[in-house]
C-alpha cells in the first residue's frame, strides 16, 4: 500500500489479542496497537485532528507556528504533523522526559523549551510549569497554542479509533482505557454512540493520582496521564466506571506483554492491560474485552522499566 504522505499511515491499526493474558474463565482481552502508527503512538490521531480542526478553521494557515507542551508523545505526533503541513513547532517539555521522546522530536524539526526539574524527576507543580512556559512562548512568538488537555478538536481522531474497534470487534462488550487528556476515551465513546454500539466504557488511573475518584492529581511512574484533577474533556455520562491500579502494576503488565505477548509497550499501556484483565476476570467467557496499547516500548528503554525502577527517571508529564 502507497500514501501520499506520512499522514496517510495514521490509523487503521490492528488488532492483536492476548493469549496468555487472559484469565481462566474470563472473557477475551484484545488490543488495538497503536504502536503501528507512523511515530509510533495513538497521539497521531488527535494531533493530526488538533492541527487540521485549526487550519479548516481558519485558525492557522501553512506557515504559521505551533506550540504545545507535552511529556512526549503528544509533541512527536505533532513534531510530524507540523513538518507535513508546513508548521514551525515549539514544545515546551521537561528533563524528566524520556530521552527517546526528546531526541524524536527534535529529530522532526520541533524547537525545544525545557523546563528543569529537582534531580531530574517529577515535582507536583510542574504541569503548571510547562504549561506557564507554553503560554510565555505563545505569546511571544505569536504561535498556535493548541493546548491539548482543553482542546475539543482532537475528538475528531479519536472517533475513527472508535470506528476501527467496531469494524474490527464488532461483538466487543467493555472498552477499557486510560486516562491523560481523556480526548482517547471520550472520542472513542461519541463513536460507539453514534454507531449504536453498546458498549460499556471503563476508564483507568494510577492509585497514586486519583484524578476521577477523588479529585486529586499525585506523583506517579506513568507518562502523560492523570495530571490534572478535573480533564476538562471527560464527560460523565460518557463512562460506566473507573478502575484504579498501582503503577507497579502497570510496569508488571508491560513487561510480561514483552516477555509473553511479544508486545514491547509503554506503562500507560501496561496500566490499560492490567485493568482490561481486572474487567475480564468479571465477565463470562464469551464477552470481549478491548483496550489500547497507546505506544512503542522503544521510547522508554532509557527509563529502565524492562529491567528495574532502580534509577529510572519517569516523567508524569
Amino acid at each position: 500500500m502507497e500514501y501520499a504522505s506520512a499522514l496517510d499511515a495514521i490509523g487503521e491499526t490492528p488488532m492483536v489479542e492476548l493469549s496468555t493474558i487472559r484469565p481462566e474463565n474470563g472473557a477475551s482481552i484484545h488490543v488495538k496497537w497503536e504502536g503501528a502508527n507512523p511515530t509510533g503512538s495513538l497521539k497521531d490521531r488527535m494531533a493530526l485532528a488538533m492541527i487540521e480542526e485549526a487550519r479548516r478553521r481558519g485558525d492557522i494557515e501553512p506557515g504559521d507556528p505551533v506550540v504545545e507542551f507535552t511529556g512526549g508523545s503528544t509533541g512527536t505526533s505533532l513534531a510530524l504533523a507540523c513538518a507535513v503541513l508546513d508548521h514551525p513547532l515549539h514544545i515546551v517539555t521537561a528533563d524528566c522526559v524520556a530521552e527517546e521522546k526528546r531526541a524524536s522530536m527534535k529529530a522532526l524539526g520541533a524547537n525545544l523549551e525545557l523546563v528543569e526539574t529537582p534531580e531530574g524527576s517529577a515535582h507536583d507543580g510542574l504541569f503548571d510549569d510547562m504549561q506557564a512556559a507554553a503560554e510565555a512562548l505563545q505569546e511571544r512568538t505569536g504561535a498556535y497554542f493548541t493546548n491539548q488537555f482543553e482542546n475539543p478538536d482532537q475528538l475528531a481522531g479519536y472517533r475513527g479509533l472508535g470506528e476501527e474497534i467496531l469494524d474490527q470487534r464488532p461483538e466487543v462488550d467493555e472498552f477499557v482505557m486510560i486516562v491523560g487528556t481523556g480526548g482517547c476515551a471520550m472520542g472513542t465513546s461519541q463513536a460507539f454512540e453514534a454507531l449504536g454500539a453498546d458498549v460499556d466504557v471503563t476508564l483507568v488511573e494510577p492509585a497514586e493520582s486519583p484524578v476521577l475518584t477523588e479529585g486529586r492529581a499525585g506523583s506517579h511512574a506513568v507518562e502523560g496521564t492523570a495530571i490534572v484533577s478535573s480533564p476538562p474533556l471527560v464527560e460523565r455520562d460518557r463512562f460506566d466506571g473507573v478502575r484504579t491500579l498501582p503503577a507497579d502494576e502497570g510496569v508488571a503488565a508491560l513487561r510480561r506483554l514483552a516477555r509473553d505477548e511479544g508486545l514491547l509497550v509503554g506503562t500507560s499501556s501496561g496500566m490499560n492491560v492490567a485493568a482490561a484483565r481486572e474487567a475480564a476476570a468479571e465477565r463470562d467467557p464469551d464477552d470481549v474485552v478491548v483496550t489500547v496499547a497507546c505506544d512503542t516500548g522503544l521510547k522508554y528503554l532509557s527509563n529502565n522499566l524492562f529491567e528495574g525502577l532502580e534509577g529510572a527517571s519517569v516523567c508524569i508529564c
